[in-house]
């Protein structure tokens, strides 16, 4: 019986070893390739920001040429039409989602944080929809992945591709 048992562990150890590794498809990644695969993610983006929206059909959403889409809401007191220009420094608050309403980051109450515009690490989405308010507004910004993190995510709350949903407060403009 014990010769068995050997013969057959034997057996066993042989044919294990002589398979040959699962071969994994090999991916000719070429511009091609990569044009086709960006617009697969951004026709799935798509689909997700309008199936969003479905659900809030009160955001009356004003689409870029980005595929940036915003929302004032709300318009500030001050009577000034002054947008953030390039290089003034922006003062927000702001609170970042996903859309299915996972929490990523918000700025703490009465708390705010300064940014140049267009000469800083903040989403290009942000950057872009900041300029559409004026002082006092608050909006709701949807920014497609190739806007915020990419292909990258953020490494820490925001995962790689992932649409965020922005609700922004323009506390004040530093010229």
């Amino acid at each position: 019986m014990r010769l068995f048992n050997l013969l057959l562990l034997m057996v066993l150890i042989s044919v294990s070893c002589s398979e040959e590794e699962e071969k994994k498809p090999e991916i000719n990644w070429s511009n091609e390739y990569s044009i086709d695969l960006s617009k697969e993610i951004t026709i799935q983006e798509e689909i997700d920001i309008k199936l969003f929206l479905e659900m809030h059909k009160d955001w009356k959403m004003t689409k870029t040429g980005s595929g940036l889409q915003y929302y004032i809401y709300e318009h500030g007191d001050i009577d000034t039409s002054y947008s953030p220009m390039p290089g003034n420094t922006a003062r927000i608050e702001y609170e970042i989602t996903m859309l299915d309403g996972t929490l990523c980051y918000k700025t703490e109450d009465d708390e705010y944080e300064n940014f140049k515009v267009d000469r800083s690490e903040i989403e290009s989405g942000v950057q872009e929809g900041i300029k559409k308010m004026t002082i006092g507004d608050r909006a709701k910004l949807i920014i497609p992945s190739h806007l915020g993190h990419g292909l990258l995510g953020d490494r820490d709350k925001i995962p790689p591709l992932t649409t965020l949903v922005i609700d922004i407060y323009l506390t004040g403009i530093q010229i």
